[in-house]
């Protein structure tokens, strides 16, 4: 007997940031994620600011976005570093930047520059904005903190994690939206490798997925059963 598929109707696809965030990343692969944004009807496609102008050029008049990540992955740089990088992704394309906090400062109390490096990214950019909050190495105080600064800043996302310190769980999601009461976007984004994970973290508040595994996701689901987008 087949197993059960979970949920079904609810196509995940355009909730997905298509990421291609592996340091080897070539500009063929750029093209393939393009593509694949674009044939699969995901949200955004997520590269690193090196290939965001040609992956503007590449998804020009279609509808798939241009995604990057700024002071990707630790978020130690400076302010003024991720403030040009913000403005150049833009410049070059990128209509939605997924940033990294500041962690040191906010363990440290400095929690106006937290905010300030924020809004000013929000503020100069004027485009959709995720904080990165990375939240396996925060306790659920600073991570209460890091979300109401963000919040506050202007952004239209919380982000997880990077992936590089773990994976989304229907757990932090759920924290996530009791914290913001539902006023912004929550991204899951790391571990993401199985299609009903993926419904999980949707039905638990996540309004984006970022994954690399995108396909795979889409092919588990057909696989089960569910009819493919004609």
């Amino acid at each position: 007997m087949a197993s059960p598929v979970a949920h079904p109707e609810i196509d995940i696809a355009p909730f997905i940031d298509h990421a291609l965030l592996n340091p080897a990343a070539t500009p063929a692969m750029v093209e393939k994620w393009c593509e694949e944004a674009d044939r699969f009807h995901f949200a955004t496609v997520c590269v690193y600011p090196a290939y965001v102008r040609l992956a503007a050029n590449l998804l020009h008049g279609k509808k798939p976005k241009i995604c990057t990540v700024i002071g990707f992955p630790t978020g130690a740089t400076t302010a003024a570093t991720k403030l040009y990088e913000a403005q150049e992704a833009v410049e070059n394309g990128a209509t939605e930047l997924d940033v990294a906090i500041n962690l040191g400062l906010l363990k440290t109390g400095k929690t106006r520059e937290v905010h300030r490096e924020i809004a000013e990214i929000c503020d100069s950019t004027g485009q959709t904005v995720k904080a990165i909050l990375e939240m396996a190495l925060l306790t659920n105080a600073e991570l209460r903190q890091a979300a109401e600064i963000c919040a506050d800043a202007g952004v239209a996302f919380l982000k997880t994690s990077t992936g590089w310190h773990g994976g989304a769980t229907v757990e932090d999601v759920r924290l996530l939206k009791e914290i913001t009461k539902g006023q912004i976007g929550i991204k899951a984004s790391g571990g993401i490798r199985i299609h009903e994970q993926a419904v999980e973290l949707i039905l638990a508040g996540a309004t984006r997925l970022g994954t690399s595994r995108s396909v795979d996701l889409l092919r588990q689901r057909d696989t089960a059963g569910v009819a493919p987008e004609s």
